[in-house]
C-alpha cells in the first residue's frame, strides 16, 4: 500500500560535502559563547542538509585566542586539571595561568567539551585551528571573515 505522502529524507553523503573556511577573532570575546557557536559550525549544524552521522562542518581558524575573555571571577576559580597517571600526578591551574601558558588551550579545551563524546570529535577537532596571535598559516584557503 502506497501513501501519498511518501517523501524520502535527503542523506548527504561524505562525498557530496564542500567545506568552506572561516576565520573568527576571539579579541575580546566571551569564551563560553565562542565556544559553543565553534562547536556548532564544527559540526555543520548550520546547515540546511545536516545528517548527525556525516561529518560535514566547516573549517575554523580562531586568531587572538591570547585576548579571550571570562566572566565573572573565572580566571582565578575555574580549575583546569590533568593527571599523569602516577601517584600524586594530578596538575591543576587556574585560567589565567593557562591562558599565560597556553591561550589555545583554554579555547580548544572549551570547544572540545561541547563537541559529542563519541568516533567523530576527534575528526571535527581536526578541522579546528587556533593561533594565539593574529598571524596565521591559512591565507591560502581564503577564509571568510565569520562575526559572532
Amino acid at each position: 500500500m502506497s501513501s501519498i505522502f511518501t517523501t524520502q529524507t535527503p542523506w548527504v553523503r561524505k562525498e557530496d560535502v564542500k567545506r568552506d573556511w572561516y576565520i573568527i577573532d576571539a579579541k575580546g570575546k566571551i569564551l563560553g559563547r565562542l565556544a559553543s557557536r565553534i562547536a556548532y559550525m564544527l559540526q555543520g549544524k548550520h546547515r540546511p542538509d545536516y545528517t548527525p552521522h556525516v561529518d560535514q562542518g566547516d573549517f575554523i581558524v580562531i586568531v587572538n585566542a591570547d585576548k579571550i575573555k571570562l566572566t565573572g571571577k573565572k580566571w582565578d576559580q575555574k580549575i583546569y586539571w590533568r593527571h599523569s597517571g602516577y601517584m600524586g600526578g594530578l596538575k591543576l591551574e587556574t585560567a589565567r595561568q593557562l591562558l599565560q601558558k597556553h591561550p589555545e588551550r583554554l579555547i580548544y579545551l572549551a570547544v572540545k567539551r561541547m563537541l559529542p563524546r563519541n568516533r567523530m570529535r576527534k575528526r571535527l577537532l581536526k578541522k579546528l585551528k587556533i593561533y594565539a596571535g593574529p598571524q596565521h598559516p591559512h591565507t591560502a584557503q581564503n577564509p571568510k571573515p565569520l562575526e559572532l
